[in-house]
């Protein structure tokens, strides 16, 4: 409600049932919203009340159980950048007014951008397509604009990955070393041989329960996957002190352990150089972009919450996946290192001996053929039908968001767009 401006009421209709599903709000007292301390309280079926509190360019923190402020202090971090309104796109706002050339099927792009709405069912609320990183297509729902940060959930795992290339290319990090992470230095300790690629490719071995697991048991209890977000813990913590269930690198399973620790490690190494940990995400990589919409959420403890705690603007999922679709290069500057969009847009080992070509370095692959588009597509991901996906064959960057309850409608109209645009322009 504080970061989306969407009314309270549509908010708890409609939003966010990835950590609170719709069945198990009946249990819950009706939240109470301050909003002169720009909170929001929720009592338990036990009588224990949870509060969320608005902390500024960090977004919303969850407190942990008695606490009325988090464990660290929140930072201002404002852009730098000039009015949007001021700059010509990809930089700002301003879209240029030539038309498209010839072999641009317009009318299929205009019919795509529509089909993304339909039926309201859908819930679709923004939808922007960039061809050429130019935008080509775009449209909003009600109450929308071209600035509104929306929830974006796990699409923020690719920013984790973005963020840990950066560091790579600045020679901090090597994909290919153990991950440094310090609760596993004891010697003879198994987890010590997971490398930073293994938790990119989401194959750590690490045992939590998660709901995407083939096995998960949803009467075990509450899953850890999702106590990462809403448990108010150290989240860096507790992931590193989760055991080994397989080898590293031998298993391919969605698990937030993985993007928790690759955010443990960038805050590592930013700390480690005396630089300003809060403000990494927006000097570093936001900036450089465009990108004024993004905010990232932090766990009590001031950790970034990168794996699902993010919203931003449509145009700005579109400005990171043009980053990917140049190959890591923005304005002529390489901000990711040489072959590093070609590690993340692969199917990671793990995945592959799985039987399943789904998945490559935060970023999920289109090898099962899911998506109406050529299988070396690769798209973010969030829960909720949150996608921005990546068609190098056709120049295309689309990004479709929307509302929790309208995903699985949602998802389907996102594929009737899709096939629609590979048709509207010519592939390379």
């Amino acid at each position: 409600m504080f970061i989306t401006g969407l009314s309270p009421e549509f908010a708890a209709e409609n939003l966010g049932f990835f950590t609170a599903p719709y069945d198990e709000r009946g249990k819950l007292g009706k939240p109470v919203i301050d909003r002169a301390r720009r909170a929001v309280h929720v009592t338990l079926p036990r009588g224990v009340t949870r509060t969320a509190l608005f902390v500024g360019d960090q977004g919303c923190v969850t407190l942990p159980r008695g606490r009325h402020a988090p464990r660290f202090k929140p930072e201002r971090v404002p852009s730098r950048l000039p009015d949007p309104a001021t700059q010509r796109w990809p930089m700002g706002d301003l879209l240029p007014p030539d038309p498209l050339p010839p072999e641009v099927d317009t009318a299929k792009l205009r019919r795509a951008v529509d089909v993304a709405f339909e039926p309201a069912d859908a819930m679709t609320a923004a939808f922007v397509v960039t061809w050429k990183g130019r935008v080509v297509g775009e449209r909003y729902g009600p109450g929308i604009t071209a600035r509104t940060p929306l929830e974006s959930w796990s699409m923020g795992k690719s920013i984790t990955a973005t963020l840990m290339g950066i560091l790579i290319r600045r020679g901090v990090y090597d994909l290919r070393q153990p991950a440094p992470v310090p609760e596993w230095r004891q010697p003879g300790d198994p987890r010590a041989k997971i490398r930073i690629a293994d938790l990119l490719n989401m194959s750590s071995g690490l045992r939590i329960r998660a709901p995407q697991d083939p096995d998960y048991d949803p009467s075990a209890g509450y899953p850890d996957h999702v106590y990462l977000y809403t448990g108010a813990i150290n989240s860096f913590h507790y992931a590193a002190t989760r055991p080994l269930q397989w080898p590293p690198g031998t298993v391919g399973r969605y698990r937030n352990t993985d993007p928790v620790l690759v955010n443990y490690l960038i805050r590592l190494a930013i700390e480690q150089r005396g630089e300003d940990y809060l403000a990494f995400p927006r000097r570093a990589l936001f900036d450089k972009l465009g990108m004024r919409s993004a905010v990232i959420e932090t766990d009590p403890y001031g950790d970034f919450l990168t794996q699902g705690y993010d919203f931003a603007a449509a145009r700005d999922w579109a400005r990171l996946g043009n980053l990917y679709l140049q190959d890591g290069v923005w304005n002529g500057e390489r901000i990711l290192p040489e072959g590093f969009v070609r590690f993340v847009s692969t199917v990671a080992p793990a995945w592959a001996a799985d039987g399943r070509p789904i998945y490559g370095g935060f970023f999920w692959i289109n090898g099962d053929g899911d998506l109406p588009v050529p299988r070396d597509a690769y798209f973010m991901a969030g829960a909720g039908g949150q996608l921005t996906v990546i068609i190098p064959s056709h120049d295309l960057v689309v990004v479709r968001q929307g509302h929790y309850r309208g995903a699985q409608v949602g998802t389907e109209s996102l594929k009737k767009s899709l096939a629609l645009l590979v048709a509207a322009v010519p592939a390379r």
